[in-house]
């Protein structure tokens, strides 16, 4: 079994666990386009370590419903959650325009100061 998206309109409405022949049946199976759980940012994913494997990758992200469909791209892009994030067009991909902390702490975005906030509840 394969992940289908229904793309309408660029718009991803669904996310189906199915075959190709069940695809095949719908009278609108132009609209179905396959998705992998195991891709992230362009690249394929073990299931059972999460660890990047030699696996092929497909449409750089795995679909969600209300993600956005580039056919240009060939890629399932998550909706904007900030305004200030920007796409990373390798990945597709949101980023902040700041990264990260890499000190094992925990943070949230603030939109506000466009920065990351320490959380310490």
């Amino acid at each position: 079994m394969s992940h289908f998206a229904k793309v309408e309109d660029g718009i991803v409405t669904a996310v189906y666990v199915a075959d190709q022949d069940w695809v095949d049946a719908q009278a609108d199976s132009d609209k179905y386009t396959q998705t992998s759980y195991n891709t992230k940012g362009g690249k394929h994913y073990d299931p059972t370590t999460g660890l990047e494997d030699s696996g092929t990758p497909l449409r750089k992200n795995y679909a969600g419903i209300g993600y956005t469909y580039d056919s240009s791209k060939d890629a399932f892009i998550a909706p904007q959650p900030y305004p200030s994030w920007t796409l990373n067009d390798d990945t597709c991909m949101w980023e902040a325009p700041v990264t990260y902390p890499d000190d094992d702490k925990n943070y949230n975005w603030d939109e506000d100061t466009t920065a990351w906030v320490e959380i310490t509840e």
